[in-house]
């Protein structure tokens, strides 16, 4: 029995993978525009060396078609084993189930497509400034972030009792590497599990209109450079210099300050690296965070106090760390929140039907 049920898993795997990646087609239709796109503007525009889709072939490839998915069949197997010790044989159906993998398998192939994706983004990201003629909304942004905070940066007093070195290191720890392993790890539960796939059409929409509509359609009618950056766009080497000093006393590629001089580097060179492109407003930390906060709201009111603390934190790292004004992540919330539930109101009356009387009347009466 158990063996029989092992050899009809491959035809019954592939039955829901594809049903699944037809349920996408959606989804990888807007990767296709948006691939498209970026690479028309660049080749209009005279800015090829922009282009940017290579550069995540390598990382992204390890990370999501490798790492991860072999991180989640090896948490699968050690949690039912070891709750199923003595049912080993019903664990490990469960785990290899048609459904949990074809969930795997179509979720990697939706992973591969975003990587196109993510390639776009920087594309785009990377040619602002030349298309845009520079950061022109520095000095202003900067000027209503003060006028917001009473008269005051409000990095100024963040750095008032938070300035000492191991803050700054815990900081940029999270920034940088627990904020992409929460934010990317929801990604890909929400990609390849089955258990998510009530929230995983708004998801990867949301997600994309992060990415699109904040990080690329904002970012480009308001550009910015943020504070790190501010004296090189503006010419005020003052405003932020202590900042700046503060900041640039972490070492290593991988603190804000190394980061930052990355950065800026590709910038001044006209070059594309890996996550290059410096655009400030709105803020895609914040964004993000913000939009797993919302969903983890809708599953457990708990974990979303939790959660929307933890977008507090981010708020106040992006302010703390140069990479932003506060503005741009008071407008991240405000435009996420508002993409969410206009969203989920959409959806909902696309599902109602239009003539309630009439569809219930049509339904079968129990005699």
């Amino acid at each position: 029995m158990f063996a029989g049920y092992i050899q009809a898993i491959p035809v019954s795997t592939i039955v829901n993978v594809f049903r699944r990646l037809r349920s996408d087609a959606y989804f990888y239709f807007i990767i296709l525009l948006y691939t498209v796109f970026a690479m028309y503007v660049a080749w209009s525009s005279d800015l090829l060396p922009m282009l940017s889709h290579a550069l995540y072939f390598g990382q992204w490839t390890k990370v999501f078609l490798f790492v991860m998915p072999t991180l989640a069949i090896a948490f699968d197997l050690f949690l039912l084993v070891h709750r199923f010790d003595r049912r080993r044989a019903l664990a490990f159906r469960r785990v290899f189930s048609a459904k949990r993998m074809a969930g795997l398998i179509s979720g990697v192939f939706l992973l591969g497509g975003l990587m196109f994706f993510q390639g776009s983004f920087t594309t785009i990201k990377n040619m602002l400034p030349a298309l845009r003629g520079g950061f022109a909304d520095d000095r202003a942004q900067a000027d209503i972030d003060a006028w917001l905070h009473f008269g005051v940066d409000p990095w100024i007093w963040l750095h008032s009792f938070l300035g000492q070195d191991w803050i700054r290191s815990i900081i940029e720890f999270n920034y940088n590497v627990i904020w992409f392993v929460l934010c990317f790890g929801a990604l890909f539960f929400v990609a390849t599990s089955p258990s998510a796939d009530r929230i995983r059409k708004r998801y990867l929409l949301l997600f994309a209109f992060v990415w699109i509509g904040c990080g690329n359609i904002l970012a480009g009618l308001f550009l910015s450079a943020g504070p790190a950056f501010y004296g090189e766009v503006v010419g005020d080497h003052t405003r932020f210099a202590d900042l700046v000093a503060f900041l640039s006393r972490g070492g290593g590629g991988s603190s804000a300050a190394g980061f930052q001089t990355y950065l800026w580097e590709l910038h001044e060179s006209g070059s594309a690296g890996f996550g290059s492109g410096i655009s400030a407003f709105p803020s895609i930390h914040v964004g993000l965070i913000t939009l797993n906060a919302l969903f983890l709201n809708g599953y457990s009111k708990r974990l979303g106090i939790v959660a929307f603390a933890y977008v507090a934190v981010i708020q106040i790292s992006s302010v703390y760390l140069g990479w932003h004004y506060a503005i741009d992540g008071y407008v991240s919330m405000v435009v996420v929140v508002a993409a969410y539930f206009a969203l989920a109101a959409l959806l909902k009356r696309r599902r109602t039907p239009k003539y309630p009387v009439a569809a219930a009347a049509s339904l079968p009466v129990a005699s």
